[in-house]
């Protein structure tokens, strides 16, 4: 049974929705998770003391994938239990500004969002996915 969440409405985590432009179309990035390498992920992580959330999704995007990303915007927050622990996460859309090799080892994927969106492995995910493909569409459409 899951704990309850006693993280009193703050954030336990941070992550983001990365995307960059390919051919004028938005790909957004898929990490695989740290212990389970066939589960797909958004990049995230906890939050260190004296961090700000979108300071903590810059860099776990930095470390986990290896991706140096801008904050565009605040998406949403989301709840999940991982492994018997609730997380509550503060997700920003983010967009690519350079790229080298992560030093995690994950592997990582840029994926075009219908496809992002059928290879995320939690529902959580997923509804975060569509959201930040529905505010890319918004943005696309008032240039």
């Amino acid at each position: 049974m899951p704990k309850p969440d006693k993280s009193d409405g703050r954030a336990t985590h941070a992550g983001g929705v990365v995307y960059r432009l390919k051919k004028n179309a938005p790909e957004l990035l898929l990490v695989t998770a740290k212990l389970e390498s066939s589960i797909w992920v958004l990049p995230k992580g906890h939050i260190e003391h004296g961090e700000s959330t979108d300071q903590t999704a810059v860099r776990e995007v930095f470390e986990e994938a290896g991706v140096t990303a801008r904050i565009v915007e605040f998406l949403t927050t989301a709840r999940q239990v991982v492994r018997g622990k609730p997380q509550r996460i503060e997700f920003f859309l983010m967009e690519r500004v350079a790229e080298e090799p992560a030093r995690e080892g994950r592997r990582l994927a840029w994926l075009r969002q219908g496809e992002a969106i059928d290879r995320v492995t939690f529902a959580e995910t997923r509804d975060v996915l569509i959201l930040a493909c529905q505010r890319l569409a918004e943005s696309s459409r008032s240039r």
